[in-house]
C-alpha cells in the first residue's frame, strides 16, 4: 500500500473516530471481535492502549478504502480465528474471556496471517499522525516520547543528526 492510500484512509478514520460514527465496513460482530484482539495488541495499562486510540475505526475505515480488496481475507481469517476460540474455549466470544486468557489464546494465534495483518494494522492505526485517524489524542506518541508534529527534516531526524544539535555521535 502506498502512503497516500494510508493518507486516505487514516483522513476518512479520523473523522468517523472523532464523530462516533457507526462502522462503514465491519459489522457489529465483527468490530467488537477485532476491536478486542487489537486491544490486546495494544492493552490499556497505566497508559491508553489501541481502545483509547481508536484504532478499530482506522481498521474499519481501511477496509472501505485501500484495503477493500483484504476485506474477504480479514473475514475468512477472522471467522478461523473465532472456530479455534470455540473449538478451545466453547461457545464464547473473544471479549468475553479475561485478559489472561486472551492472551494465552493469542499466543496460540501469533503465526498466522489474520494475526499478522491485525498486528499491522494496529501499529499503524495506534501510531498514525492523529489527523489521519488513529492515534486520538496522540497517545501513541506519547508512548514511545515522540513529540510529534514535524516533518523529517527537523530534529531530532536521526542518530546522525545529533552531533550537529550538540549531541555526540552515539545520538545523545
Amino acid at each position: 500500500m502506498l502512503a497516500p492510500g494510508i493518507a486516505a484512509i487514516s483522513q476518512a478514520a479520523c473523522s468517523a473516530r472523532d464523530e462516533g460514527a457507526a462502522f462503514t465496513v465491519l459489522d457489529g460482530g465483527e468490530a467488537r471481535d477485532i476491536a478486542a484482539v487489537v486491544a490486546r495488541i495494544v492493552p490499556t495499562t497505566d497508559t491508553p492502549g489501541a481502545a483509547e486510540a481508536g484504532v478499530i475505526y482506522f481498521i474499519d475505515k481501511a477496509f472501505d478504502a485501500e484495503m477493500s480488496g483484504q476485506l474477504d481475507f480479514a473475514r475468512g481469517g477472522l471467522a478461523e480465528f473465532n472456530q479455534a476460540l470455540n473449538a478451545e474455549h466453547g461457545d464464547t466470544r473473544f471479549d468475553e474471556l479475561d485478559e489472561d486468557t486472551q492472551d494465552a489464546f493469542l499466543a496460540t494465534q501469533e503465526e498466522t496471517p489474520f494475526f499478522g495483518m491485525m498486528w499491522a494494522m494496529t501499529i499503524f492505526g495506534f501510531f498514525s499522525m492523529p489527523k489521519y485517524g488513529g492515534n486520538r489524542d496522540k497517545v501513541g506518541w506519547e508512548l514511545v516520547g515522540f513529540e510529534g508534529d514535524h516533518g523529517p527534516w527537523t530534529y531530532p531526524f536521526g542518530y546522525y543528526d545529533a552531533p550537529v544539535h550538540g549531541g555526540n555521535s552515539d545520538g545523545e
